[in-house]
């Protein structure tokens, strides 16, 4: 998905309006923002708009898709989780590495 904005120093991402296989019915846009630094499910704020178009291009906009909510919260958590631990890792090496 198109990035329309990141502040990675506040920790916010915003995509821009998104379809698949050129469906100009249905739009999804995301924005992640990050609470804390620490890998907890409530240190993430995440919004998920969706957004549904008729042929005269009159759109509905509705917040809440808690499906894709839910599965950016575990995929986010896990690969937080995975670079922690490879830091970790990779940072006891470099200590114990002779100087």
């Amino acid at each position: 998905m198109p990035l329309i904005s990141a502040d990675y120093g506040g920790g916010i991402l915003i995509t821009d309006w998104y379809n698949e296989n050129n469906n100009y019915e249905d739009y999804i846009k995301i924005s992640v923002r990050f609470l804390t630094n620490e890998i907890r499910s409530d240190a993430l704020n995440i919004k998920v708009y969706t957004k549904k178009c008729d042929n005269q291009n009159k759109c509905i906009v509705s917040e809440d898709n808690p499906e894709i909510k839910n599965k950016l919260i575990s995929t986010i958590l896990a690969k937080a989780s995975k670079y922690k631990k490879d830091k970790k890792t990779k940072d006891r090496k470099i200590k114990k590495t002779p100087k």
